[in-house]
C-alpha cells in the first residue's frame, strides 16, 4: 500500500534546536519501493521507534533537497543503514552538486556504500525501478542549491515542494495528487521560506486531491498549524491538513 510517514514537522533552526517538532524527514513508500527524503536530525531514532517500525535497510533511496543541516544532519547514518554499515551495497543517492562538492554533507568514506549517487539537477528526470523522481526547477532559498521533488508511479503523482521563496513558476511544477509543502512561516517575510499565505496562493492554484503543510517554524507552531490548514482549506475548497510528528498518510482514498 502507498503511504507516507512523517517523521518529523519541524523546520527553521529554533524549532529543530529545541525539538519541538521532530526533524526526521519523510519516508514514503511509493509503487513496493521505500523512499527517504530530507534525513534531518533524529531520522534513524525515529525510524527505529516503537511507533513507526520502519527498517532503513529496506530503504531504495535517499534524496537530499538541500544541504542545511534541518534537512541533512542524518544522511550519512541513514546511508550506512541502507547499505548494511557498508557491508552490502545498495540504494540510491540523490543530492544536489553543492552537497557532494562544493561543501560536502555526504562523507567521502561511504560514498562507496550506495549502489550509486546521483548530482540533481534543474529539470531533472530519474527512474528507479517503476517509480520516476524529477526535480523540475531551482528553488529561491539563499545560496544553497535546492529542488522540490515530484514522484510519480503508475498508481499517483506525489509532489514535495521544499523550501523556497514564493516565486509564481512553483504552481507550474508541482501538480501532484497530494502536495506537501514546506510552510516555515505564518506570515510573508524576508527569508526565502514560504509562508501560509504563499501555500494558500499555491494551493488555490494547483487544486491537489489533498495539501498537507509541514516543516514548521515558531510562528506557525504558535498559530496552531491545524487551524492554519483548515482556514486555507475554507477558502481554497482544497482538502488541507497540517502534517503531525509520526502521522501516516494512506495515498489509496487520494489517486
Amino acid at each position: 500500500m502507498d503511504e507516507i510517514v512523517f517523521l518529523g514537522t519541524g523546520g527553521a533552526r529554533f524549532v529543530v534546536l529545541k525539538q519541538i517538532r521532530a526533524s526526521g524527514g519523510i519516508w514514503l513508500n511509493l509503487g513496493g519501493r521505500n523512499f527517504l527524503v530530507d534525513p534531518g536530525p533524529g531520522s534513524l531514532v525515529k525510524c527505529r521507534s516503537k511507533r513507526e517500525k520502519l527498517d532503513p535497510l529496506t530503504l531504495d533511496g535517499i534524496l537530499l533537497s538541500h544541504r542545511h543541516l534541518d534537512h541533512s544532519a542524518d544522511i550519512n547514518v541513514m546511508i550506512e543503514a541502507m547499505s548494511s554499515g557498508g557491508f552490502k551495497k545498495r540504494g540510491v543517492v540523490f543530492a544536489p552538486r553543492d552537497a557532494i562538492e562544493e561543501d560536502p554533507v555526504i562523507l567521502k568514506y561511504l560514498r562507496s556504500y550506495p549502489d550509486k549517487i546521483i548530482i540533481l539537477k534543474e529539470g531533472g528526470e530519474y527512474e528507479l525501478e517503476g517509480v520516476t523522481v524529477s526535480t523540475p526547477v531551482r528553488h529561491v532559498h539563499g545560496s544553497v542549491e535546492t529542488y522540490g521533488l515530484n514522484f510519480f508511479t503508475s498508481k499517483c503523482a506525489v509532489s514535495y515542494l521544499s523550501d523556497t521563496r514564493f516565486f509564481s513558476a512553483l504552481t507550474e511544477h508541482y501538480r501532484g495528487d497530494v502536495l506537501i509543502l514546506n510552510v516555515v512561516r505564518l506570515e510573508p517575510s524576508d527569508l526565502d521560506h514560504l509562508s501560509a499565505e504563499d501555500a494558500r496562493k499555491i494551493i488555490a492554484t494547483v487544486r491537489p486531491k489533498l495539501a498537507v503543510l509541514t516543516h514548521f517554524g515558531m510562528t506557525m507552531i504558535k498559530a496552531k498549524p491545524w487551524e492554519v490548514a483548515s482556514r486555507i482549506e475554507e477558502e481554497t475548497g482544497v482538502e488541507t491538513i497540517a502534517a503531525r510528528d509520526g502521522m501516516t498518510l494512506k495515498l489509496d482514498e487520494w489517486v
